[in-house]
């Protein structure tokens, strides 16, 4: 069997590929390499499979050092020519699309860039998968699309119509696209709802990355809602455990069509977290205590009853023990003495 993994180079995607690669089945990771964030991460992550920086261009399969079974390709979902030409030529079993436009905050400045990705190179990818008659589509969604929800924890069947960012706007429309494609055309999907996903190779525009390097460098950090924030950090070992059980899956359903939150089902304060952080360094945070920015929210947290029953999902990585991990890899990767 032969699985597509879209957004090989982000965070989530780089580690999905890094448990795939062990499955005997062939992997195929795409990425455009944004400018998003620092494009040396993402490089980085990829040379950490295999994929040298030197060989990669736009459109060019780069085969790994490192896996037999694994092959790079440059690529933007919003290029509809190329992506049809790469399902034409690879005939995938399944798609799992990690490849979004992400952040809360920037979606507020950048708007265009999220209705590209998120929508019309979704759509695309939603195309192909109709088209090459794809055996099981998995695709990012997010806590976000909770909005203000103050029933908690969230649960799937929670309604999700009031969104508070375009960021969650297009997720949702992610989820809506998904339902019409198995309703229409009997194609299986399952969107997976992310709850703060932290670790190593971890996102640097996101408040646990952002918190760790600005404590270690001995800057203030901006603590928003004056700290009074409650967050479901999720460990990316057990985001990507939960994962691969769902990609191998079959749905029963007359639609087959599922929603699963991943999540550590376990909100910490804000202030802990930022304490754990604090301990593992060594060194006092410089806080610069702040309101609420527009598009957030006070609080996430994951039930995942859904998950748990369907594939024995339990969350292993506590955040004392997460926290002790990234920071290994931090000071590892940037050379910190």
């Amino acid at each position: 069997m032969k699985i597509l993994v879209t957004g090989a180079a982000g965070f989530i995607g780089y580690h999905l590929v890094k448990a795939l690669v062990n499955s005997n089945n062939d992997i195929v990771g795409i990425d455009n390499i944004n400018e998003y964030y620092d494009i040396n991460l993402k490089y980085g992550r990829l040379t950490d499979s295999g994929i040298q920086r030197t060989a990669i261009a736009p459109l060019a399969a780069v085969k790994s050092n490192k896996y037999i079974n694994y092959r790079f390709i440059q690529m933007d979902l919003t290029d509809r020519e190329s992506l049809n030409k790469l399902f034409d030529d690879e005939h995938f079993t399944y798609v799992c699309n990690l490849a979004a436009q992400a952040g809360v905050r920037y979606s507020i400045i950048n708007p265009y860039s999220y209705i590209e990705s998120n929508i019309v190179g979704y759509l695309n990818l939603l195309e192909a998968c109709r088209h090459h008659h794809i055996q099981h589509f998995i695709y990012a969604s997010s806590s976000s699309i909770y909005g203000m929800n103050q029933k908690v924890p969230f649960s799937e069947d929670d309604q999700t119509d009031s969104p508070v960012s375009l960021y969650a706007a297009t997720k949702k429309s992610d989820e809506l696209m998904a339902y019409a494609y198995s309703k229409l055309y009997n194609l299986q999907t399952t969107g997976v709802r992310f709850f703060t996903v932290y670790g190593p190779w971890g996102r640097p525009d996101m408040a646990p990355f952002i918190f760790m390097k600005s404590i270690i460098e001995d800057k203030t950090i901006k603590v928003f809602n004056n700290g009074h924030m409650l967050r479901d950090f999720t460990y990316i070992d057990d985001i990507i455990t939960g994962l691969t059980k769902i990609i191998f899956s079959n749905c029963n359903e007359d639609i087959p069509y599922r929603l699963y939150n991943i999540g550590n089902s376990l909100p910490v304060k804000l202030m802990n977290f930022i304490e754990s952080i604090e301990h593992c360094t060594q060194k006092k945070a410089k806080k610069e205590y702040l309101g609420m920015q527009p598009g957030d929210v006070v609080c996430t947290y994951a039930d995942t009853k859904r998950l748990e029953h369907d594939f024995g999902y339990k969350p292993n990585i506590g955040i004392d023990e997460g926290i002790s991990k990234f920071y290994d890899w931090f000071v590892d990767f940037y050379g910190i003495k």
